[in-house]
């Protein structure tokens, strides 16, 4: 039976899964790649990388795909200088970059709204009520003191030039930072509906 329809498994699904995988894993795949090869073999590798998701980058809400976009060009940009000059710090600061980008994003919908959270909500809630409003406006305004946060430690671990420390804090504690945000942020939104 033939369809039109994209299969779940197509080749340009598997690829952009394999990509978002690999960039949520960029802390470790510099860590080993660094380790074991040195920039002038990761830095290539991280190019083609980051070309795939920027090629693949897309998103039901326009900023969002604008922004995956930004985050293939910044990584590409910031592997590229590595490569070129030969100087392994560069590939370090993308963590920075995603942090300052996500704090431009949410911070700019707080002054143009409807925020990216209140967007998010109305993908599974579209008649969200005032207060429901109210309440993703605190929600942004939190994630944005927690990329500022998020930023300034990764920097620092930037700075400090300790690479176990960059990788441990930007491909695991950063990550579980986050779980817990969104953790918390969801018992708090189950406890206020059900008040």
């Amino acid at each position: 039976m033939n369809s039109d329809k994209p299969s779940r498994f197509s080749p340009s699904i598997i690829i952009q899964g394999i990509t978002a995988l690999a960039v949520i894993g960029y802390p470790f795949a510099v860590y080993f790649g660094l380790t074991y090869w040195g920039s002038s073999v990761l830095a290539p590798a991280l190019i083609i990388l980051f070309a795939s998701r920027l090629i693949l980058a897309r998103g039901k809400i326009r900023q969002l795909s604008w922004l995956m976009k930004a985050f293939a060009l910044l990584g590409i940009a910031l592997a590229l200088a590595s490569w070129l000059l030969k100087q392994n710090h560069w590939l370090l600061y993308y963590p920075v970059v995603v942090s300052i980008l996500l704090l431009a994003l949410f911070g700019h919908s707080l002054f143009s709204p409807p925020t990216i959270v209140e967007r998010l909500a109305r993908l599974t809630e579209p008649d969200l009520p005032p207060e429901g409003v109210r309440y993703t406006r605190k929600v942004t305004q939190v994630w944005c003191l927690f990329f500022i946060l998020n930023g300034s430690i990764a920097l620092f671990t930037c700075l400090y030039g300790d690479i176990k420390l960059w990788t441990l804090y930007n491909g695991a504690i950063s990550y579980v930072l986050m779980g817990l945000l969104m953790s918390a942020e969801w018992i708090i939104r189950k406890m206020l509906r059900h008040a």
